[in-house]
């Protein structure tokens, strides 16, 4: 391993106000939206399998996490109120995703006008083609 990457010392799960508060050894304090974790969620589901296979999460706002599991001493994994709970969520993932939220939700709002939807806009039904893993 080359640098010692920043570890967290604190995890609170903010219900009032949707957000997973993450406090770093380093000094890093980040509240990051619920709605932010669950669009950029790193599953396959909504990563895809490769670049290029991304779908775009939509009528997340009002999501919630209903449970926060530790994965070893890595990661964590939230279960979100929609029903999805199949993104491990690293300390290094959680750290970009607070540390890069404005850049991350000005590449979001590009995404979704670029696909001629909203934000608030109920995600399609999938028909065939799907991956058997989800």
């Amino acid at each position: 391993m080359s640098a010692t990457r920043p570890q967290p010392t604190a995890l609170t799960v903010h219900q009032a106000s949707r957000q997973l508060e993450v406090a770093y050894d380093d000094g890093a304090v980040f509240r990051i939206p619920f709605e932010l974790m669950r669009v950029y969620s790193p599953s396959a589901e909504v990563q895809g399998h490769g670049p290029g296979q991304e779908v775009l999460q939509t009528g997340k706002r009002g999501v919630s996490i209903y449970a926060i599991e530790p994965v070893g001493h890595y990661a964590v994994q939230p279960r979100f109120s929609d029903g999805h709970d199949s993104g491990i969520f690293s300390w290094e993932y959680l750290y970009r995703l607070g540390a890069e939220q404005d850049a991350l939700w000005a590449r979001y709002e590009e995404r979704l006008a670029e696909a001629g939807v909203g934000r608030d806009d109920p995600m399609p039904v999938k028909s065939g083609g799907a991956c058997a893993s989800h």
